[in-house]
């Protein structure tokens, strides 16, 4: 999946949509500190290790770069900024029975506008899956030969290696 491009300087407001879900009982919001476990565990079971550990970063940084989306109190969607790279938005996500209501694109400004608000003109958009959305949203352009970019030599599972080597240093 390649890399884009978002001018930051040509955004669309995203308080509209916010209010409009709100409307409708979605809240999206920046996420609060004490609910780092919460939250991270949620992207864990939802989209995997890869994407809790990426969520597990925007808590380190200051303001958390973090934001969720939440139906009566309970998280049916995320983003993040500034976790696998600086000025590098994802990873995001919805909950598979939320998709379509437009969870995800408010998630997807609300974090390019805090990018926005740190000074930036331009962000990335890490291994974009779905680049028709992105290009609609904000008029993202993709960013040639960034396939795979900054996502190669990912590490494979290491367990069963570690356990054999745990193994032979209990025997010494």
């Amino acid at each position: 999946m390649p890399d884009m491009l978002v001018k930051l300087y040509e955004l669309p407001a995203v308080s509209p949509l916010v209010k409009e879900l709100e409307g409708r009982g979605i809240l999206i919001r920046q996420v609060m500190p004490y609910e780092k476990h919460q939250v991270t565990e949620w992207v864990r079971r939802t989209f995997g290790e890869g994407w809790g550990s990426e969520c597990d970063v925007a808590f380190s940084n200051h303001p958390i770069s973090c934001f969720i989306a939440t139906e009566v109190g309970c998280v049916v969607g995320f983003a993040c900024y500034d976790s696998t790279c600086m000025n590098f938005f994802g990873p995001t996500g919805v909950a598979e029975n939320k998709r379509g209501q437009g969870i995800g694109k408010a998630l997807f400004l609300a974090c390019l506008h805090a990018m926005k608000a740190k000074g930036f003109a331009y962000a990335i958009i890490g291994g974009a899956g779905p680049t028709e959305f992105y290009a609609k949203a904000v008029g993202a352009t993709i960013i040639e030969g960034s396939v795979p970019g900054i996502y190669r030599d990912q590490l494979k599972s290491s367990a069963p290696a570690l356990k054999k080597d745990v193994e032979e240093h209990e025997q010494r």
